[in-house]
């Protein structure tokens, strides 16, 4: 776990595309490790699927950062990988060079998000991971793909990101409606909620693709949302596995007279997850919703209105999800004996609820920290460099 923070770290604080590069390889070995050797019945596959989908996705990135390198060391006189500068060069490229390289890198974060259609790693690797794996796949790993798009296509290619910010986002409201749909057959409570983190998930790059400030600060408050949603989600989805072995949907009834604590916190981060106003969940999907209705750079209303069906839909499959598990008789005997939520659960899930209801009821203590670096990236996106390369 503590290589894999160390990982996270220098992916999100790397000023250098190769740096970023490395320890975006360096990560996956620790999280191979932790499905792989403490994961489900199927873990071995489920690892491997998860490495090499990553794997191939930033080799084509790698790729793309050593052509870029070349090709803006004829500007700046001398190889370099430093994004800053790369920042004022890498915009004056012609429309056709950006739109290569948008892709190449475009494909590496779309895998990591996961964006639909390189979704089906995640629910293998999700079910199999245990607990501890899955609350920090789900909290900061699959952040790691939006950051990149936040932080290096828009910058970067300018350009191609406005040219194909139709497009990502049909691929992300197919992954919001797909997603929601999939995950409301589901008979497992661990791949229900997987399935969910493609749908939030498609929020967020319709948020960065609609590129307005709204939206942007939308999508940025909304990773921040699901990795407190859907990690208390699964944080429960294991506490009530230790007790039970199994995570079947109809496995369980009626437990809300037996394990009321559990109940309870179940309620609340399944309220969050929908977007109930009040909850974190309500901020970043009305300010995406509200951010890519007024995009010109979509120029449709009908792009929010499929988005918004995502939100119904959510509220369907976890609504059922607890009604099914928490409400109506007790059916099966050995729930009787359950035991509720011990000082050490209650004392995890407590500082994810205060966040919930923080950020749900004012969110301006965390927009304002990240209003700057989203007026940074629009002035980028829309204002680039105006001078000519040599």
């Amino acid at each position: 776990m503590l290589l894999l923070e160390l990982g996270m770290l220098g992916v999100f604080v790397s000023l250098d595309l190769f740096l970023f590069y490395v320890f975006w390889e360096a990560m996956l070995i620790p999280m191979y490790f932790i499905i792989g050797i403490w994961g489900g019945e199927r873990k071995i596959y489920a690892a491997i699927k998860f490495f090499i989908y990553t794997m191939g996705g930033s080799l084509i990135m790698l790729v793309a950062i050593i052509w870029l390198a070349i090709h803006a060391s004829k500007d700046l006189g001398a190889f370099t990988t430093d994004l800053l500068q790369l920042y004022s060069v890498a915009p004056l490229f012609n429309l056709s060079i950006q739109s290569y390289l948008f892709i190449a890198f475009g494909i590496s974060f779309a895998i990591k998000v996961p964006l639909f259609p390189f979704h089906t790693w995640l629910p293998d690797a999700h079910v199999e991971a245990p607990t501890a794996g899955s609350v920090i796949l789900a909290g900061v790993l699959l952040k790691m793909g939006t950051y990149g798009m936040l932080r290096f296509n828009l910058p970067l290619f300018p350009d191609a990101s406005i040219n194909f910010a139709s497009f990502m986002s049909i691929l992300a409201i197919i992954g919001i409606i797909y997603g929601a749909l999939v995950a409301m057959v589901q008979t497992d409570m661990k791949k229900l909620v997987a399935y969910s983190s493609v749908a939030h998930l498609g929020f967020v790059i319709l948020g960065i693709f609609a590129m307005t400030e709204e939206a942007i600060q939308g999508a940025i408050i909304q990773m921040i949302n699901h990795g407190l949603s859907t990690g208390a989600l699964f944080l429960l989805v294991g506490m009530i596995y230790e007790r039970t072995h199994t995570r079947d949907i109809s496995y369980y009834g009626g437990i809300a007279k037996v394990v009321p604590i559990f109940s309870f916190y179940l309620m609340i981060v399944s309220l969050s997850s929908i977007g109930l106003p009040g909850l974190n969940g309500f901020i970043g999907e009305f300010l995406i919703l509200l951010g890519s209705f007024k995009s010109t750079v979509l120029n449709s209303w009908w792009y929010t209105v499929f988005a918004a069906s995502g939100v119904i839909l959510a509220a369907v499959y976890l609504l059922w999800m607890y009604k099914r598990v928490v409400f109506g008789r007790v059916l099966n005997e050995k729930l009787e004996e359950l035991t509720d939520l011990n000082k050490r659960e209650i004392f995890v899930l407590v500082p994810i609820v205060i966040f919930v209801v923080w950020i749900g009821i004012y969110p301006s203590t965390f927009l304002k920290v990240s209003e700057t670096y989203t007026n940074n990236v629009l002035e980028k996106v829309f204002e680039p460099p105006k001078a000519e390369l040599k």
